[in-house]
């Protein structure tokens, strides 16, 4: 199919690798959603030439279009349903969550492979839960290789699913978030934001994504022409309380917050969540500069908004 897979590219001398910067152009899909936006402000920010897909992942006929139109050189998924306000809806709006999480995906991945296109594709950790092979607390944690455990909400489902089926296809590079968190605390879909205004707050250790440091990773990825399945976290877990407590101290000095239990959130909520260690060796190994999860929050998150002197 004429893909570039796995660092592989289509120069093969230093002087056309150097010139590459100004040979790439991005197709995204998920404009209006919160990673496409960034992928945007990154793509901008960077001079790199770039648009925004206008059809349906669902519809072949305007993906068709719009490479036609674009013609890119690396194709970005930051589309899909989540839910508002969060995983729930996806429980009462089934037919829309396969649509657009799995048919939409693999329609989008079927194209480019078939335009020889690599698909850089923001998927879903929340797959897995601890398990006797993952205790929470040994650092142990699930490698790209494994099958996924966790079935408790529907929308994890369709993720497991395609994340299934997009291994048949090798132009397609599959990156696994977790919980991401943002600089921007007054971003609704930012974790931190979302647990500061919970009225009670479950304690457990997670792997989580610092887009700020993550999501130009995934832009060099792409350059790279990386593909296959990698956990895009940020290595090592943090607790709900440990985020909070940063805030605190960063942020204001006066916020407190109440704990409950799983057992209590599960009345509360209508899906279970997934709770997961995810293993960052590969990511790390591409990456060295990678930061641990508290170092990248400290770095990117918690001093550029830090309010508070004492931290």
């Amino acid at each position: 199919m004429g893909v570039a897979t796995n660092g592989s590219s289509s120069s093969t001398s230093e002087s056309a690798e150097t010139a590459q910067p100004q040979a790439y152009k991005f197709l995204i899909y998920g404009r209006t959603g919160w990673i496409g936006g960034l992928l945007g402000q990154l793509c901008a920010a960077r001079g790199i030439p770039f648009a925004y897909g206008a059809g349906r992942l669902e519809n072949r006929a305007q993906l068709e279009a719009d490479i036609d139109e674009v013609s890119p050189t690396h194709v970005f998924n930051a589309a899909g349903v989540t839910g508002r306000p969060n995983v729930d809806w996806c429980e009462t709006h089934r037919t829309e969550t396969i649509r657009a999480n799995v048919c939409g995906t693999l329609t989008l991945a079927d194209v480019c492979r078939a335009r020889g296109l690599v698909l850089i594709n923001y998927a879903t950790g929340c797959i897995f839960e601890y398990d006797a092979g993952h205790q929470l607390g040994t650092g142990i944690g699930f490698k790209e290789e494994d099958t996924p455990n966790f079935v408790g909400s529907f929308y994890s489902k369709t993720k497991a699913m395609v994340e299934e089926l997009l291994k048949n296809y090798e132009n397609v590079c599959t990156l696994r978030v977790r919980m991401p968190i943002s600089s921007d605390l007054s971003n609704p879909r930012n974790f931190i934001t979302k647990i500061a205004r919970y009225d009670k707050v479950v304690d457990i250790p997670n792997s989580m994504t610092i887009l700020d440091e993550l999501l130009p990773i995934s832009i060099e990825m792409a350059k790279r022409n990386l593909t296959g399945i990698w956990n895009f976290t940020n290595p090592g877990v943090v607790s709900h309380n440990e985020i909070l407590e940063m805030y605190r101290d960063y942020i204001d000095p006066n916020f407190s917050w109440k704990n409950f239990t799983l057992e209590e959130q599960a009345k509360v909520i209508v899906a279970p969540r997934s709770n997961n260690e995810l293993d960052c060796t590969k990511l790390k190994a591409e990456f060295p500069e990678l930061l641990s999860i508290k170092d990248s929050l400290v770095k990117y998150v918690f001093k550029p908004n830090q309010k508070t002197s004492k931290a």
